[in-house]
């Protein structure tokens, strides 16, 4: 059964799908097992996948009728695993996704997870980025360096946003229209950046379905755990998966932490006797 206008959406949000890690890293990589397990579930189900673009696109379009079971499946950073492992599993259900690229890090390892101890997690090449494209997965932004775009002077939130969408759309050829703010951490002057360079979506986190009249530049994601059961990810998929209190409470979690994490910077940046280091 088709639906015009269906009100809400998942969007699901990856990051490494891999065998091991380390503790601190451990809630953003998924086991190989459980992804594919998960996209058995969808197929089996009846989902139908779309791009973020073209879930953006539908939306402003009402000729265009969506499956009543609509997924975005999306990964952040750019890992060499989601060629490995989750890409095969992907084609093998027709299933397409979007993933955010962070260009800086391409061909060598994710040094920006140092305090993670996640530094030598391996990213993909410039060549499998393209034959990524190639397999019909879209390919957006992530900023060059992963930074927290909230935290940066605004010149230097452009040259990360905007040089990330450069330097994808000269080595893919194509025109990049989606991004996503590293840690999910925006303000307004980085999502005006993020319209003014030219990307037509954007994703956060949120912790919530994306509704249909959501902002497409502060699109709601849901990260999907790596202890979840198949009964949790269901939950997920149909909105139910966290009570209206717990919702509430990552909410305003994160606003809190974003207050501090800012109250943090600016004592930081302005103690007396710091050295600057240009």
């Amino acid at each position: 059964m088709m639906s015009a206008s269906p009100r809400k959406v998942p969007i699901l949000m990856y990051h490494s799908i891999a065998h091991t890690t380390n503790s601190k890293f451990q809630p953003f990589v998924v086991s190989v097992e459980t992804f594919a397990e998960q996209m058995r579930y969808l197929h089996e189900q009846g989902y139908v996948s779309m791009s973020t673009t073209q879930y953006v696109h539908a939306r402003m379009d009402e000729k265009v009728p969506l499956p009543e079971r609509s997924v975005v499946i999306t990964f952040d950073d750019g890992f060499a695993d989601f060629l490995i492992h989750a890409l095969p599993v992907l084609q093998r259900y027709h299933f397409t996704a979007t993933l955010y690229i962070t260009t800086a890090f391409l061909g060598g390892t994710s040094r920006w997870l140092c305090r993670e101890g996640e530094a030598d997690r391996p990213m993909l090449t410039w060549g499998q980025v393209k034959e990524v494209q190639r397999a019909g997965i879209e390919c957006g932004g992530h900023t060059l360096h992963h930074p927290h775009l909230d935290l940066l002077p605004i010149a230097a939130v452009h040259d990360e946003v905007n040089g990330c969408k450069r330097v994808l759309e000269e080595r893919l050829g194509q025109e990049v229209k989606s991004f996503a703010y590293p840690f999910g951490y925006y303000t307004s002057q980085v999502r005006r950046i993020v319209q003014e360079v030219g990307y037509s979506s954007a994703c956060a986190v949120k912790h919530a379905m994306s509704s249909w009249s959501s902002d497409p530049l502060s699109l709601a994601r849901l990260m999907v755990k790596p202890g979840i059961s198949l009964e949790g990810f269901e939950r997920l998929l149909t909105g139910t998966g966290l009570s209206p209190v717990e919702a509430w409470y990552l909410h305003r979690r994160t606003d809190a932490w974003r207050i501090v994490r800012r109250s943090l910077f600016f004592i930081t940046e302005h103690r007396p006797g710091r050295k600057l280091v240009g």
